[in-house]
């Protein structure tokens, strides 16, 4: 399958929902966007992306980006500070891993809420919901 044709076939609202429904169980806050560049490097790619998007300023520095490059077949996880120092580099490297298969796949959409949910069920482990919580950044799927 092509680039565009993957991009075509990503199924947003489903992502969002997903998005949503991860939050829900957090204080984390996460985030999915789509590079229509073509990216040599997509961590420092996803780097860039993740302050651009302001994803530091969450109150416990706890933002996951996950992003993808379909034009070079690359995706990257970043997580701020606050996540890399509770949830260690083995939980990134399965992400990375499980994420791979179903890329490799064809199932786009799948990989990403496949992500969502996971990164969702390990942030809400490490940063619970408190009260006064409140979405800090948009749930939509970026783009670039």
């Amino acid at each position: 399958m092509k680039p565009n044709e993957l991009i075509e076939k990503l199924d947003e609202a489903q992502i969002v929902v997903a998005i949503a429904a991860a939050e829900r169980t957090t204080s984390a806050e996460l985030r999915v966007c789509v590079s229509h560049r073509r990216r040599k490097d997509a961590l420092a790619a996803a780097q860039a992306r993740f302050r651009k998007l302001g994803m530091e300023r969450t109150r416990h520095r706890n933002g996951v980006l996950i992003f993808f490059v379909p034009h070079t077949q690359q995706f990257a996880v970043w997580g701020d500070s606050g996540v890399h120092a509770r949830c260690g580099e083995e939980f990134w490297k399965g992400m990375v891993a499980d994420m791979t298969s179903l890329l490799k796949a064809g199932r786009f959409t799948d990989a990403i809420v496949f992500a969502v949910t996971n990164v969702g069920e390990v942030l809400a482990r490490h940063f619970p919901t408190e009260p006064g919580d409140r979405n800090e950044l948009s749930n939509r799927v970026a783009r670039d």
